[in-house]
């Protein structure tokens, strides 16, 4: 009998990049910053979005100097140890009625950390759900009136935002000094390169009509 042990030569399973987890030839890995920035970025990614084609979140924390990924339903005990700290000024990124807009720091001095969380709206609620330490963290917004270049998926509001959009936003309030608009290079290349792939015909019939509300 052969040797289970050994991986198969006739595998199915495509090689892809191991940072942004694109096959060969469609690496977005060249046009990625290295933006070093004062706040610490953590995304927690839903284990469903680890291999999603369009996920951004690995284009993100790919694309900082100080940001990790972190994928998994109920976050270990070492995180949880870490997001308590009260040592540094953590705030969960996530909207929600009369919560505050993100701000720059003001006069607190205290180190600072983003979390982020990576997944459809009902995964990240789980995320949420399911991790008391992050139910317990101050909670911010975005500001109002911004919009999606995600063209490729309706979001379920108008101001729906990417991953690494949500991100780069929310960047640019906290360090109004620093031009964190180089993290959508990818991005936009990620979504015209899925648009080419599917055709204009296609896309304009399943992705470019107006939004729902």
């Amino acid at each position: 009998m052969p040797d289970s042990s050994i991986p198969s030569r006739c595998s199915s399973v495509r090689p892809r990049c191991a940072l942004c987890q694109r096959p060969p030839g469609h690496c977005l890995c060249h046009l990625l910053p290295s933006i070093a920035s004062h706040t610490q970025v953590l995304v927690v990614q839903h284990p469903d979005e680890r291999k999603h084609a369009l996920n951004t979140a690995r284009l993100l924390v790919g694309g900082l100097l100080q940001a990790e990924l972190l994928v998994a339903e109920r976050l270990p005990a070492s995180w949880c140890a870490r997001l308590a700290d009260p040592e540094w000024r953590t705030e969960l990124l996530f909207p929600g009625q009369d919560v505050p807009v993100v701000q720059a720091p003001g006069e607190d001095l205290r180190p600072r950390r983003l979390v982020l969380l990576d997944g459809t709206w009902r995964k990240a609620r789980k995320l949420l759900y399911l991790n008391p330490v992050l139910q317990g963290l101050p909670q911010v917004s975005l500001p109002a009136g911004l919009s999606s270049r995600y063209r490729l998926r309706k979001a379920p509001m108008a101001e729906g935002l990417s991953t690494i959009e949500a991100g780069m936003h929310a960047l640019q309030v906290i360090e109004p000094q620093t031009d964190f608009s180089a993290l959508l290079r990818p991005f936009d290349a990620l979504i015209e390169g899925q648009i080419q792939a599917m055709g204009q015909a296609v896309y304009q019939r399943n992705h470019a009509g107006p939004r729902p509300r």
